[in-house]
């Protein structure tokens, strides 16, 4: 496939996407849990809001806190600021006052724009010693506000009427996100304008062939790198219409959106695919109109996406990408889906497996650390020069990923490197093991780790969750995979949990699992 050209070294995202939809002025473009918004009054909006962030004093890349929930205003908030050359901090609304603090001393944020229902947690963040704050606007706020707090509807009163874009440049910081990262504090992952046009024409056009016709739901948030190309960058790019939720993506508040809205394109992760499949509210294939579903965050089980497909009768294309890749780049793509495998790199990416030494891992069925090459790649972490280079080494990112690749071009995941365990001198694969035990009937969920014994030998030990009403013991667990696994892979210790820990993107935390054992030694 020919790759689409690059864009002008002048470039402004916000500006591109309201020139893309100039002609559909009166379609809609966003539908949030209060109402809708068309292409021309999100443009209108867009604008408003620039105008209105420069009212405040704000200047080119100074950056800007965006705390809120999905919805109408998060979209304008963040294109706004693109359109204005400030650079929006978009971060997880899931987090504590300690972490926006953080934040907010990391980016020297000069302003928050914030949803009603988070203000007092951000308020608690500001009380932690934070000092750039000048300003707080809150979304969807009842009522008066305090000093230096603006209401996100008096913004935009205050900056109606013309407003030029910001002379940016393809290249230039545009936006932060933060990465989750398994320990520590996070990183502020700095990325460009450019960035977020490669990944709507490389994987929102040139992987999913998202148009105008299609009406698109993400079970991630916009705060994701994940959720953001999903249910903005894409579907803005080509003209599609956009379905927002504030809410915690349950299995009933995915199902009523899939119902009331019926999106033709679902993005989700497996941890939510696997608890809608073992829903009883699960929707007839007739009560939604789905063509294409999408996976990303952990690796899909082969089991999950063939149950999704039975029942719907559309493929979940599972990919692989990265808050320092901006999104997925390592993809399964639709008419070429082997479940169990995260497929091959998407066009306009480069993939490299490498050794312990460094080495090109040129064969096949070999376990290797995942590089990508490609336009989408972030400058760097702000304010952490160290692992900048250790994570972006030239033209190539290290994903901290290890990947095997099959004999057919097939790559399949295989942990991260600190998840990775050696038994008896071979490596094995926790997702390998995991992956086996959900086939288990009985089974919801499993994580595995390494557990040292009485030897000092590491071994595998599982954490299960079982489904509601079901009962197992060790020596069944232990039996299932024996049965369809090499002899040393079988976990050597098994404890019944009833929830395993994870992130907001429903990735499994190993490492927490991995401490509470080192507790208990």
């Amino acid at each position: 496939m020919a790759l689409p050209s690059a864009p002008p070294a002048q470039f402004n995202f916000a500006q591109f996407l309201i020139a893309a939809n100039n002609s559909r002025k009166e379609k809609t473009a966003l539908m949030d849990d209060i109402g809708t918004l068309s292409y021309g009054g999100m443009a209108d909006q867009i604008r408003s809001c620039a105008a209105g962030l420069r009212k405040l004093g704000l200047k080119r890349e100074e950056r800007v806190l965006l705390l809120m929930h999905d919805s109408t205003d998060w979209v304008v908030s963040f294109l706004g600021a693109l359109y204005a050359g400030v650079v929006p901090v978009a971060v997880n609304t899931l987090l504590t006052p300690e972490d926006y603090a953080f934040m907010i001393n990391n980016s020297r944020a000069q302003a928050a724009l914030v949803s009603s229902a988070l203000l007092g947690t951000l308020t608690s963040a500001i009380a932690h010693g934070t000092k750039s704050i000048k300003h707080v606007v809150v979304s969807r706020h009842e009522g008066d506000l305090p000093p230096v707090h603006t209401h996100f509807k008096d913004l935009l009163a205050s900056g109606a009427g013309p407003s030029l874009p910001a002379e940016t440049h393809a290249d230039e910081p545009a936006f932060w996100l933060f990465s989750s990262g398994s320990t520590g504090n996070p990183k502020g992952t700095v990325h460009t304008q450019g960035n977020l046009y490669w990944t709507a024409q490389l994987y929102g056009k040139g992987v999913l062939g998202l148009s105008a016709n299609d009406v698109v739901f993400s079970a991630a948030k916009l705060f994701f790198a994940y959720g953001l190309g999903n249910a903005l960058t894409f579907p803005l790019s080509v003209g599609a219409s956009v379905v927002l939720m504030a809410e915690r993506p349950t299995p009933q508040a995915t199902f009523k959106r899939l119902m009331d809205y019926k999106p033709t394109v679902f993005y989700g992760a497996p941890t939510g695919y696997g608890g809608m499949l073992a829903s009883p509210d699960l929707p007839r294939k007739d009560q939604v109109a789905l063509r294409l579903c999408s996976s990303a965050g952990e690796a899909l089980p082969a089991d999950i996406g063939e149950r999704w497909t039975t029942r719907f009768g559309c493929e979940i294309i599972d990919g692989i990408g990265s808050t320092e890749m901006l999104h997925v780049f390592l993809s399964n793509a639709p008419g070429d889906v082997r479940y169990g495998t995260t497929g091959k790199a998407v066009p306009g990416y480069e993939v490299q497996l490498r050794g312990e030494q460094g080495e090109v891992i040129g064969g096949h069925n070999e376990i290797g650390d995942l590089y990508i090459k490609g336009p989408s790649a972030a400058l760097m972490y702000w304010n952490n020069r160290e692992k900048t280079r250790d994570t972006f080494q030239g033209e190539w990112t290290k994903s901290g990923d290890k990947y095997s690749r099959d004999l057919d071009g097939y790559y399949t995941y295989a942990g991260r490197n600190d998840d990775m365990l050696k038994v008896s001198g071979i490596y094995v694969s926790p997702f390998e093991v995991e992956s086996t035990l959900v086939q288990h009937p009985a089974i919801l969920e499993a994580a595995v780790i390494g557990k040292v014994d009485a030897d000092g030998l590491t071994k595998t030990k599982a954490f299960v969750v079982l489904k509601s009403g079901q009962s197992l013991t060790e020596e069944d667990v232990k039996a299932f995979v024996k049965e369809r696994l090499a002899p040393y892979k079988y976990p050597r210790f098994v404890e019944f949990i009833t929830e395993l820990p994870k992130t907001a993107t429903g990735k499994i935390q190993r490492f927490r699992l991995r401490d509470l054992e080192n507790k208990k030694a």
